[in-house]
């Protein structure tokens, strides 16, 4: 079965920030569902117990005495959900949403050696097998532009509306609403690639690689393992690109190191000192 026709888990967290190595979960979403399933939809509330960002809290609308009043302990909801996704997963269902693996899935693992004492990996025991609709984006449509100076070209409500998924700025970046959009975009992007080309939306037509075919007729297994490779090729070309004084200009950074490890990368402490890609 191509991938985008199994029943998938999305998921999504909104945090104290946007660190993922120092950020504390403040809310999270975990929907099962897919063709022909109706959406099992679990949802925590937990008070990180530290103070949030006024960045944060200005996309997530949560404040800090909200958390504190009404979310549950940070060590108990964190044990909650990594038991949820362990059994997801176990039971053969890949996860997906959008930068899944490039924030929301570190945020958790350093959560879960705060609190748990041990990595996602070492809790969850079964390979993870992701599907990152940013990853997926990033390759099918590269090069897009900055919708505005606001709204960036990879974020999840551009990703939505490029598929052509309604969006409700009332709604979003609540993790149950965020993560339902992740999900629906993977399927509209699986639904494009099993398109023959010609009925495929005229946008697509257009664009002056035709990628889509890269997720073609893949297993999940094969998907995942794409990710991996075509997430660090774009890591490797953002750090020349950062390296290089006369693209980056002002983000010029002859240091720059991004990791290229997906979806879980290693803890800064694991990072040998001046490692590059």
């Amino acid at each position: 079965m191509s991938w985008h026709l199994e029943h998938m888990a999305a998921l999504d967290f909104e945090a104290s920030d946007k660190d993922a190595d120092t950020a504390r979960i403040v809310t999270c979403a975990l929907i099962l569902g897919g063709l022909g399933r109706t959406p099992d939809i679990r949802t925590w509330l937990l008070n990180p117990g530290i103070p949030m960002e006024p960045g944060a809290i200005a996309v997530h609308k949560i404040t800090d005495e909200y958390a504190a009043e009404h979310g549950q302990p940070a060590e108990q909801g964190v044990g909650e959900i990594a038991k949820a996704i362990a059994e997801v997963v176990a039971a053969g269902i890949p996860l997906v949403g959008h930068n899944l693996g490039g924030y929301d899935l570190n945020l958790l693992d350093r959560e879960c050696r705060r609190h748990l004492g041990d990595s996602l990996e070492g809790i969850v025991r079964e390979p993870l097998r992701v599907i990152d609709t940013m990853v997926l984006d990033r390759q099918v449509a590269p090069f897009r532009k900055r919708v505005s100076e606001t709204q960036g070209p990879y974020q999840m409500r551009t990703t939505a509306e490029t598929y052509g998924l309604p969006w409700d700025e009332e709604q979003a970046h609540g993790a149950e609403y965020d993560a339902f959009m992740s999900a629906r975009a993977a399927y509209q992007m699986g639904v494009i690639a099993h398109t023959p080309y010609r009925e495929r939306p005229a946008w697509v037509q257009a664009l002056r690689t035709n990628r889509f075919n890269s997720l073609r007729d893949l297993t999940v297994e094969e998907l995942h393992a794409r990710q991996v490779q075509w997430y660090w090729e774009d890591a490797v070309r953002y750090q020349a690109w950062l390296r290089n004084e006369a693209k980056a200009k002002e983000k010029y950074d002859p240091e720059a190191v991004i990791p290229g490890e997906w979806p879980l990368r290693p803890v800064p402490a694991q990072r040998e000192a001046g490692e590059e890609l």
